[in-house]
């Protein structure tokens, strides 16, 4: 993947170490964030990272202005490839907020490690990365990407920009209204959980956006080397919730699915990908997920 022919994003905050540093310039819906701990356990995100916040629940994160914060750390490989992926999600989805008449409003996105303090509450790094709608912001501990390579066998560059691309998707439903349409579902006691429930549509309509974004991405960029687009393939489906459950306690239960098989979450991706239009993502009207 040459990644670094796309803009760099301003909109990466550095909290590794536990300070705030902005990955550039100054610079720091939904319901759940999307976590593996949420993949591998078939419950709610949203009530994981509240039994981990507990109490910081009511915490803020520090504002990414505040005084004697440091600058990224020069020549970090690591958070330029960050900013180089999220800078291109940010190009991407203003040119397709735009031709439908909309502003599209940049996320921030936190790095982090060991844990990090967010509006919906304080996780460690054994949450992965999510998508917070509380304050609109994707938090990511760079350790996952080793885990995606060694436990999950899901290495490679492209993989690793898809993980960014599908969090963004979750910024995305934010935006359209879909993740407040789906928490207003869930207060009238709809179906949640479960292979056809509203929280296998949400997040399978975020890989079809993380396919979008790469469709656009490739045909402005031309950055896609051999074996890529199988990388990205290859990290959704690696991280199903049949596999997972089958690697986690050995047997699958349809009934606690909170993300969407792998064979799923690779067909909607490509599906994104294929067709580069958002349009082809209402998975919550589909009838074959």
């Amino acid at each position: 993947m040459r990644w670094k022919r796309a803009r760099r994003s301003d909109n990466v905050v550095d909290a590794r170490g536990g300070g705030m540093r902005t990955g550039g310039k100054l610079g720091l819906g939904g319901l759940a964030a999307i976590v593996i701990i949420g993949l591998l356990m078939g419950k709610d995100p949203l009530q994981i990272l509240s039994q981990i916040g507990g109490e910081l629940l009511q915490q803020q994160v520090p504002a990414p202005g505040d005084s004697g914060q440091p600058a990224a750390t020069a020549g970090d490989e690591h958070s330029e490839f960050v900013r180089a992926v999220l800078g291109d999600t940010e190009d991407t989805w203003q040119a397709l907020f735009a031709d439908a008449g909309e502003q599209y409003q940049e996320p921030k996105l936190v790095l982090f490690s060991g844990s990090v303090r967010s509006a919906c509450g304080f996780a460690s790094a054994a949450v992965g990365p999510f998508y917070c709608p509380g304050d609109r912001q994707v938090y990511l501990d760079l350790q996952f990407f080793d885990e995606l390579a060694q436990r999950f066998a899901a290495a490679g560059d492209f993989a690793q920009a898809y993980v960014i691309a599908h969090e963004v998707g979750h910024h995305v439903q934010t935006l359209l209204g879909v993740s407040a349409k789906v928490n207003a579902a869930r207060q009238r006691g709809a179906t949640m959980q479960g292979a056809s429930g509203l929280l296998v549509r949400q997040e399978l309509q975020a890989d079809c956006l993380a396919g979008v974004w790469a469709h656009h991405a490739q045909r402005r960029l031309d950055w896609l080397e051999p074996g890529d687009l199988e990388e990205a393939l290859n990290a959704a489906n690696a991280i199903g919730d049949d596999r997972l459950q089958r690697q986690g306690q050995g047997q699958v239960v349809p009934d606690s699915f909170t993300h969407g098989t792998s064979q799923q979450r690779a067909r909607w991706f490509r599906i994104g990908f294929d067709e580069g239009d958002p349009g082809s993502c209402d998975t919550f009207k589909s009838t074959r997920l």
